[in-house]
């Protein structure tokens, strides 16, 4: 299936990329309110930009949540181009998104987030934010599998709209 084949409109992928954030972040949020992750990857984004804890996770969720968007739409590219829709390639991507988001991203994060300290320099009066650390360990040894499950299943969602899209118009 070609690029112009592409199994979906651009509403469609707008709804299941929001739905498929949803899922990812109700995971993601769920492991923490139950103790598996100390993580909040929307309260470290909006961390980013504003030091008012309050207004962080309001404004981490919003940008969080556009980012989910965009993220949909290089998946769907990544679908296309390879021309394999289905929810166990969705899957795939999810896990290696997860992986590359706990091996290299989130260790990184330290050295471009204002407000995070780094494992290098401790906490100063505007770098209050604990680092995460490989496989974002320092926030539990939960987060690494809870945040692997949201990715996966990020994927899974997305991936598992566009089979069912196949199939419908079969």
């Amino acid at each position: 299936m070609m690029l112009d084949e592409f199994p979906s409109s651009p509403a469609d992928l707008i709804l299941w990329g929001l739905i498929a954030t949803i899922v990812m972040t109700s995971v993601l949020e769920g492991s923490r309110g139950f103790g598996f992750s100390r993580m909040s990857l929307p309260f470290l984004v909006g961390m980013f930009f504003i030091g008012s804890r309050r207004w962080a996770l309001i404004l981490g969720l919003l940008a969080y949540t556009i980012g989910g968007w965009l993220f949909a739409f290089l998946y769907y590219f990544l679908f296309a181009s390879v021309g394999i829709y289905t929810w166990w390639f969705g899957a795939l991507i999810g896990a290696l998104h997860g992986v590359f988001l706990l091996v290299a991203a989130l260790p990184l994060l330290p050295f471009v987030h204002p407000r995070m300290a780094s494992e290098y320099h401790g906490l100063t009066s505007m770098r209050q934010l604990e680092p995460p650390g490989f496989l974002a360990l320092n926030y539990g040894y939960g987060t690494p599998v809870t945040t692997l499950l949201g990715q996966t299943l990020y994927g899974i969602t997305l991936g598992g709209f566009l089979q069912l899209q196949i199939v419908i118009r079969a």
